[in-house]
């Protein structure tokens, strides 16, 4: 055996000669050994005979303290201790979105969700999860020790949140990974797997997918979030808004959070087809729901669904919700939980399956096992912001980032005497957006302070008090512009416009801040470039900046967060293997706000690039390199048996000078018109790496069958049908496009193939 295999196994006879089986010397009254002799703490038991012992042995008063204290605030958390059976308390309420966020101390942190997203890199989500629960984990252990189990001091993520990007103008677009439910399965499932760790026994940092489900604005325009009822047909639900949560399952999730809203007037924490038939009887779902902050409490007082708590705990603990995160409350609704059992509303048996999960995601983190069987157990609040994690964050960054227009100006070697402007250039939390980890000022590198690392004699203006921009300051603005060499122009939103709690009204960018690019444009010579930067979320009306020829190139760069700064020049000057972008956009951009549906409309009629109507500005999926791509040999058999996956392949060269990173795309069209589906379907994605001059780089792919399958009536069934299938670096079809080629090759489906309901 390897030496760790030989410790485990020492570890683990010690500790059952030690505590579960102690010597005769060892008097039946020793109270450590009462506290230890306890099958839940044999580990030499299944899981789940030590889950049933635990759980037997709690009263419902104790079942109910535990399942109502999710742990929002001081006071809604953490689920207390059972000094009787020696458990200690819990703290459910940590947010992992891109970083140990909020927590005490310090973390680091990455780009929000939306750019990682842009990265189409699963390997690079793993790697920041992985980081991020490195740094939960360590701060964890050393809370754990110091007797802290305040807010967000857990092991438990409500990370990551795989809405779909439905609706450019959403308050939290920022937080998600675009509009693909496959890109934000497949990225959701990474970071799952980046969160918990490979330990075949322990769990680094338990996972949790929000918010479940039909769930993507409004926040606050024209209703609230809390009161809001999204109305969605069964096709939408099932082809759009429940696949990236099921991948999330399939990845191996411990829980998922259940949403604000109503889906056809029941409310998602109360809700049976949700939780129940589809959550644990169709994906075979064993973890726990909790519910999203307040949603419990908002059944009551926002949707008016049940008129108290007995019924409301009664009607939710039935539908599938484990444990409730109140809105730090003292007496949460989840404390009618025994009253709800002696009315005959919930039985007994009921409530200890529900409570099952939360002990057994505490087991699987290790916390009643001897910690030298747990490699988790080790880390410490020393791993945060370590030099490597730093470096991650750079690297996340510069990956991050979407190349929109490029005249040739990019990339750009270091200039003397440049300008920077705009309300964006030397912001701090603008450019962290939502759930943002704390990070030591040292660490935190603006756009400013980044062109300042490289560029000498740099002249800037903010031009605004803040990015709401409605003070304009025009006269600081064209001081600092004359006779300097190249103009960058930083604008965006961050989440003063953006923001949980915050839709924005339009798509229009924000107060003065067209003001101050066009005063740019009529002020500066053709000889002078302008280059745009942009740090945002949802997508702006930036169409004026794209067809006029005095701004050079604009990069869209989403809130790249703590090495902003630093990723960004490096990216403009392609400093260092592969700096230049590489990103490709993980949403439709619209050309017009006329484009776009009314909020409230749930159906995906006209939204996301697989319904979109007209041409967008840029598509999903788009962004252009420093250098020039080209497919062929686009391989796939002429038929498949319906049922079965299809394997293909293609062939990708690098036909410019510049070493660079390609994001390959694959899309499947139905090309039976009598077929309910999207225009096109991602199918296919990742990231490879391509010197200058490379060639027929081989890039195979599998399309699983249920990605060809459609939704009717008795469930996902693959048909029989002539296929398209599209391979290049952009979607087909497309007005505005990349100077690289998408190949085209057909397939047909032999048959047909009912795959069920999932």
């Amino acid at each position: 055996m390897r030496s760790k295999e030989i410790l485990t196994a020492f570890s683990v006879i010690l500790y059952m000669n030690v505590f579960v089986y102690p010597s005769t010397a060892t008097t039946r009254n020793d109270p450590r050994r009462q506290l230890h002799d306890y099958p839940f703490r044999n580990v030499s038991l299944s899981w789940q005979e030590r889950v049933a012992d635990l759980v037997g042995r709690l009263t419902l008063e104790e079942i109910q303290e535990q399942m109502g204290r999710g742990g929002a605030g001081n006071i809604g958390g953490p689920a207390p201790a059972i000094p009787r059976l020696g458990i200690g308390p819990y703290e459910w309420d940590t947010e992992c979105l891109r970083g140990d966020a909020e927590t005490p101390g310090y973390a680091t942190a990455f780009p929000q969700p939306l750019g990682l997203a842009a990265s189409f890199s699963p390997n690079l989500i793993y790697e920041v999860a992985e980081a991020t629960s490195v740094e939960v984990r360590g701060k964890h252990n050393d809370f754990v020790k110091q007797g802290n189990y305040g807010f967000h001091t857990g092991a438990s993520c409500f990370s990551p949140v795989i809405n779909i990007m439905r609706d450019p103008r959403w308050g939290r677009n920022q937080e998600t990974y675009g509009e693909d439910p496959y890109l934000n399965g497949v990225m959701g499932a990474s970071y799952i797997q980046g969160l918990q760790g490979d330990d075949p026994r322990y769990v680094r940092a338990s996972g949790g997918c929000k918010h479940f489900d039909v769930h993507g604005g409004p926040e606050n325009i024209p209703v609230s979030r809390f009161s809001f009822n999204a109305v969605v047909s069964e096709n939408d639900w099932r082809t759009t808004f429940l696949p990236a949560f099921r991948m999330c399952v399939e990845a191996g999730s411990y829980s998922v959070m259940c949403s604000y809203n109503r889906i056809n007037g029941v409310p998602a924490c109360a809700n049976q087809e949700l939780l129940t038939n589809i959550l644990r009887n169709e994906w075979n779902f064993t973890g726990y729901v909790v519910s999203d902050q307040g949603a419990i409490e908002n059944i009551i007082s926002e949707h008016h669904y049940y008129n108290d708590s007995v019924s409301t705990v009664a009607g939710c603990v039935n539908a599938g919700v484990n444990l409730e995160l109140s809105d730090n409350l003292q007496n949460p609704v989840f404390f009618s939980l025994v009253e709800a059992v002696q009315q005959g509303k919930l039985t007994e048996q009921k409530v200890r399956e529900m409570v099952a999960p939360l002990f057994y995601t505490r087991m699987r983190l290790g916390e009643f096992d001897p910690p030298e069987l747990n490699p988790y157990s080790n880390l410490t609040s020393a791993e945060v912001e370590t030099d490597d994690h730093k470096g991650l964050a750079v690297e996340a960054a510069l990956k991050t980032f979407v190349l929109l227009k490029n005249n040739g100006v990019l990339p750009l070697p270091n200039p003397d005497n440049i300008a920077v402007v705009g309300p964006m250039a030397n912001v701090t939390s603008d450019m962290f957006g939502d759930y943002a980890p704390n990070v030591p000022d040292e660490d935190i590198v603006t756009v400013l302070q980044g062109m300042a690392e490289f560029a000498t004699n740099v002249h800037f203006a903010s031009g605004c008090d803040n990015p709401a921009c409605k003070n304009y300051d025009r006269d600081s603005v064209l001081n600092v512009i004359n006779n300097t060499a190249v103009i960058f122009v930083v604008l965006g939103t961050g989440q003063t416009v953006e923001a949980e709690g915050r839709d924005r009204p339009d798509l229009e960018l924000p107060g003065q801040q067209k003001a101050l690019l066009t005063d740019v444009i009529q002020n500066t010579p053709m000889s002078t470039p302008i280059i745009l930067i942009l740090l945002n979320a949802g997508p702006l009306n930036i169409s004026f900046a794209e067809s006029e020829a005095k701004v050079s190139a604009i990069l869209e760069c989403f809130l790249p967060a703590q090495a902003s700064g630093s990723a960004i020049w490096r990216s403009i000057a392609n400093l260092g293997g592969q700096a230049g972008p590489a990103g490709r956009l993980p949403f439709t951009w619209p050309l017009l706000a006329s484009q776009l549906p009314d909020m409230v409309n749930y159906s995906m009629d006209g939204r996301t690039y697989r319904y979109f109507k007209g041409d967008p500005l840029y598509p999903f999926g788009y962004g252009l390199s420093y250098t020039t791509f080209a497919y062929r040999a686009l391989t796939v058999p002429a038929s498949i048996k319906a049922g079965d996956p299809l394997l293909g392949q293609v062939l990708v060269s690098n036909v410019g000078e510049v070493d660079s990173e390609e994001v390959v795309q694959i899309y499947i069209e139905w090309l039976d018109s009598s077929l309910s589906t999207p225009k096109l379907q991602l199918v296919f994605f990742n990231r490879y790496i391509l010197t200058a001059g490379q060639r027929d780089l081989v890039v195979p792919f599998k399309i699983e069958a249920h990605q060809m399958a459609v939704w009717m009536n008795e469930g996902w069934v693959v048909p029989n049908a002539r296929m398209a299938i599209h391979a290049g670096g952009q979607q087909p079809y497309q007005k505005k496009t990349v100077p690289s080629n998408v190949e085209l090759a057909y397939f047909n489906i032999v048959g047909s193939k009912h795959l069920g309901r999932f």
